[in-house]
């Protein structure tokens, strides 16, 4: 396939507000969770008609050219697996993700920035090893300092995430919107038949 379209998902989220279509990789798995693999309807039929896609499922919505009439793509497979990186790339999006979307000192939810467990000033280093998710107060009230100084403790330590385990954390977040024709695919509160 052309280019690395991995992150093309993400480029353009305003595409995605109507007839956004799921993209499987060949092993019928979602490329990410989160954010979802998400293509613009355009996107998904571009694939189709170059080859690169099955389409899985269709929205009833039809488009139509002069010579052609095609339904929307809500589902498209990839024809070629796309091998997923073993490595995590260290992103502010990463950290908070790892983190749960919650500051590593209180718990808060929200407006979260970073902070560096053992401050820069004292020789801490910019890793996934020693930068946490932390709420505004609570990153003015440790400021510079130590934990111990401060005063403050983590909820738990900060480490480098493995790929699957961000996949994994993804699902806990599901989007708000889920087209009925993804829930097989994907795996938040689908009730499986008996």
């Amino acid at each position: 396939m052309d280019g690395d379209f991995r992150a093309e998902f993400t480029r353009d989220p305003a595409a995605l507000r109507h007839h956004p279509a799921l993209v499987l990789n060949a092993d019928y798995r979602p490329l990410s969770y989160y954010p979802l693999s998400l293509w613009p309807w355009q996107e998904a039929i571009k694939a189709a008609w170059l080859d690169r896609v099955d389409i899985v499922a269709e929205y009833d919505t039809v488009v139509r050219s002069p010579n052609h009439q095609i339904r929307i793509p809500s589902v498209v497979v990839l024809k070629d697996y796309v091998k997923p990186r073993k490595r995590v790339a260290f992103t502010r999006f990463n950290l908070f993700l790892r983190d749960g979307f919650c500051c590593q000192y209180c718990g808060a939810r929200g407006d979260l920035t970073f902070d560096h467990v053992v401050p820069r000033a004292s020789g801490g280093v910019t890793s996934w090893e020693n930068v946490v998710a932390a709420c505004g107060p609570c990153n003015l009230r440790k400021g510079s300092k130590s934990l111990r100084r401060a005063g403050m403790s983590l909820r738990r330590p900060p480490r480098r995430p493995a790929a699957e385990e961000l996949q994994n954390t993804g699902r806990r977040f599901p989007p708000n919107y889920l087209h009925e024709s993804w829930m097989d695919f994907l795996y938040w509160d689908a009730e499986l038949e008996a």
